[in-house]
């Protein structure tokens, strides 16, 4: 008998569910440790640039590896995440590259 599309080797479902737990005790742990600090302006503007460098540093080898639709979706999510929380930013830029993935001009390049 066939194995379901959802089966999942132990060792995979072990991995999924240690990744989990180190992230939730990641971010448990830094609400924990803010606590106990009085965070100066510097530090909290510090704080605040860090969601859209990580994004920049995930979605930037794309940009540069792949097309143009690629490209362009990099360079709105870069500029909406100046000025617009991460999901709609992020949402910009993934919605770019499915409507330039649609273009003619997509597929010559």
């Amino acid at each position: 008998m066939a194995e379901p599309w959802y089966a999942v080797d132990l060792a995979t479902f072990l991995t999924i569910v240690a990744m989990a737990v180190g992230t939730y005790a990641t971010r448990l742990g830094g609400l924990v440790l803010l606590r106990f600090f009085h965070l100066t302006g510097r530090v909290e503007a510090a704080l605040k640039a860090v969601p859209p460098a990580i994004l920049m540093s995930i979605v930037a080898p794309t940009a540069i590896a792949t097309g143009i639709p690629e490209t362009a979706g990099t360079i709105v999510t870069a500029l909406a995440a100046l000025r617009l929380p991460l999901l709609p930013a992020i949402a910009l830029g993934v919605t770019t590259v499915a409507l330039l993935r649609l273009t003619p001009l997509a597929t010559m390049l």
